[in-house]
């Protein structure tokens, strides 16, 4: 006997249902892209090195082109096109307009979710290769420049806006508790 293939599934993607049929294969970027026409997620390598699909699940760095959208059924799903309120643009969008933190702009969507989960998770206390002290009661490192190459270091730009990339994420760091709103994880246990 012959197991189904496919599954309807509803996906909470920016604060909205979509139900629909998808293959048990697709991923959650070909799902996005093709069938919700949410095509601010990019295509980049479709092997998760260069971040240009990144979104956000549950408030942490995904790439869409690795996860399964059967998968992330029921689940919170963040689009660059979700992280704006209304009209206001998010923080870190407007910080990397304010220093161009961009080029071509093709991993820019990639860049501001994985930026605005880098943000929460140093507001939570999580360490990264480049934090000198990683005890958890040490709290979180000073955010500097190496500290956010190191975080953003999933996110590739071919036009290497890094400089501009950096300097965008500092001054959203220094936006405050409103970065981290509506994204970010809830426990401040790392990914495994």
């Amino acid at each position: 006997m012959a197991l189904p293939t496919s599954s309807v599934i509803t996906l909470h993607i920016n604060g909205e249902r979509h139900t629909l049929p998808v293959d048990h294969r697709s991923t959650l970027l070909d799902a996005l892209r093709e069938r919700l026409d949410l095509t601010g997620t990019k295509k980049g390598c479709d092997q998760g090195q260069c971040g240009a699909c990144t979104v956000l699940v549950d408030g942490r760095r995904t790439v869409a082109c690795l996860q399964l959208a059967v998968a992330t059924e029921g689940r919170e799903i963040t689009t660059i096109e979700g992280v704006a309120d209304g009209n206001r643009l998010h923080p870190v969008q407007q910080a990397f307009l304010d220093l161009d933190g961009y080029q071509c702009g093709y991993c820019t969507p990639g860049q501001i979710c994985s930026a605005i989960g880098v943000l929460a998770e140093h507001a939570a206390g999580w360490p990264s290769a480049a934090s000198a002290d990683v005890r958890p009661t040490a709290g979180p490192p000073p955010l500097t420049a190496d500290e956010i190459r190191e975080r953003m270091s999933g996110n590739l730009c071919r036009c290497a806006a890094y400089t501009s990339i950096v300097e965008a994420v500092t001054r959203a760091a220094e936006s405050g508790p409103a970065v981290r709103t509506g994204a970010g994880p809830d426990s401040k246990e790392p990914a495994a």
